[in-house]
């Protein structure tokens, strides 16, 4: 943990990884069979075999099955139904939301793409990825809101523009991501001042305190692991993340501390601070 006392760390930029060489599968003309449909084929070799014969083994033993009854209720989530993006680097988030168990309450989890290396520039380009992920959420289920998981992301992008990228796709359904829900924490809690603890390299880290601040609540303390790989900062400690609240929330003028970051361990800890 560091706090920011202008020293700023920079990772070199990875190269990009050339995409595997495509493979082109095309039917043989040494088997016309397979430029037929399976239907096709099918008819073709029941000819060949005569009646009586069921090569395709469609039907072959039907009439054993039995048929059963059933009845139908309204599926998992009868109290409310809840959407996940998650990043797909993001080792932490499905494991705590599964772990609080609330009756009734079931969720369904889409991942994002999403470069392991966080920057504002890498953040940034999820917003284009967001409709493609909150597609893979099927909206027959009748979600009740949708979550982005992703605190920096959020921040970067914007809380209006994420959920409008998931409207795109869930249309008339709530949103909601975690700095919005902080903030609404703050109001609630009537917190007007905060210690911010978070992963991220000093530009994203000072965007979000930049946020709170802007939105009138007052960041008296800053401190950050300074981790760029979302691969590491999901094995960061327990006690290392209660560590840092409890330096950065003995500094001067904090009502409460925020940590930041769905890839940080906090569950475990949480009710010891």
């Amino acid at each position: 943990l560091r706090q920011y006392r202008g020293d700023d760390r920079y990772f070199a930029d990875r190269p990009e990884r050339s995409p595997p060489p495509m493979r082109h599968c095309l039917p043989t003309a040494s088997n016309p069979l397979e430029n037929l449909r399976h239907e096709d084929s099918g008819r073709v070799l029941r000819r060949a075999a005569g009646p009586g014969h069921d090569v395709t083994g469609q039907n072959a033993g039907a009439e054993r099955v039995q048929r059963l009854d059933f009845t139908t209720d309204d599926g998992v989530g009868p109290r409310a139904l809840l959407g996940l993006i998650v990043l797909e680097s993001d080792q932490t988030v499905e494991s705590e939301v599964r772990s609080l168990r609330l009756e009734g309450v079931a969720h369904h989890v889409s991942r994002i793409p999403m470069d392991a290396t966080v920057t504002e520039e890498t953040l940034q380009a999820m917003e284009a990825r967001l409709p493609v992920a909150a597609g893979l959420l099927p909206s027959r289920f009748g979600f009740d809101a949708i979550g982005y998981a992703c605190t920096s992301g959020a921040t970067l992008i914007g809380a209006n523009r994420v959920a409008a990228a998931i409207a795109t796709e869930h249309p008339n359904v709530p949103c909601t991501d975690p700095i919005t829900a902080a903030v609404a924490a703050f109001a609630t809690l009537d917190i007007e001042s905060i210690g911010l603890v978070t992963p991220y390299n000093a530009e994203v880290t000072l965007r979000m305190a930049a946020h709170y601040e802007d939105g009138g609540v007052e960041v008296a303390a800053i401190g950050s692991f300074l981790e760029e790989d979302d691969n590491l900062v999901g094995r960061i400690t327990e006690a290392s993340v209660a560590h840092a609240v409890r330096r950065i929330g003995a500094e001067p003028g904090c009502d409460a501390v925020f940590v930041s970051c769905t890839s940080l361990r906090t569950f475990g800890v949480i009710a010891s601070l």
